[in-house]
């Protein structure tokens, strides 16, 4: 009885119109809230670098508590990405999967992934150990910038092409990814300079503290 009830509701094109409606909202909220707390920690990790902050142990906290929302937020992107794929699936068949754009939100999304378990497991522990970003060893700092960037950029790029239903069908895969890796270096690249300036005014106001000191 309770199959024969969600196979009719399944056959029923207003009520799975309605279902995906229901399941692309929670996404989207889902995906706004990550986009915010991503640029939230980005933008006070800046603002704590040029103010050469030390984390304290209630930063900490923080940092650990919004990793954790983080986490949530993409754990509820897989299910409801996978719900409207599996919506759109049953109305469209096999042919939905090829669909270049799905595939670029797909691969970005396990990269997002991947990139979340190195932030969580390698970036957060360091930084928590070190205190601050300019306080980390080379490789450990590079790690943290490049996986900041790949988060920050990938975040906003799979928005764009969530948001971009134009995009179907109209790109190859190469085409709607070709900006994706340059956004990536340039955000990169954008943070190392950011920390070097930052690096060169900490050791300059060392060097002026320590001639203080001696005279």
């Amino acid at each position: 009885m309770a199959i024969n009830t969600i196979m009719s509701l399944l056959e029923n094109k207003e009520f799975m119109e309605l279902l995906r409606l229901g399941v692309v909202y929670v996404h989207l909220v889902a995906c706004c809230v990550a986009i915010g707390l991503v640029l939230t920690s980005d933008i006070t990790m800046v603002k704590d670098l040029f103010k050469r902050k030390t984390f304290t142990e209630h930063d900490n906290a923080h940092m650990e508590g919004l990793q954790k929302s983080v986490i949530v937020a993409l754990i509820a992107l897989w299910l409801t990405g996978i719900g409207i794929v599996g919506i759109d699936y049953l109305d469209k068949g096999m042919d939905y999967f090829m669909n270049p754009k799905l595939q670029a939100k797909v691969i970005i999304v396990l990269l997002l992934s991947y990139n979340g378990i190195l932030l969580h497991r390698l970036v957060l522990p360091a930084l928590q150990k070190a205190g601050s970003l300019l306080n980390l060893g080379f490789s450990a700092r590079m790690l943290a910038l490049f996986c900041g960037s790949l988060s920050a950029v990938s975040w906003m790029y799979a928005a764009m092409l969530g948001v971009g239903r134009p995009l179907a069908w109209k790109y190859s895969l190469s085409e709607l990814l070709l900006a994706y890796p340059v956004l990536i270096v340039l955000g990169f690249l954008t943070m190392l300079v950011l920390t070097w300036r930052a690096k060169k005014t900490d050791s300059v106001v060392t060097l002026h503290r320590a001639v203080a000191s001696a005279c």
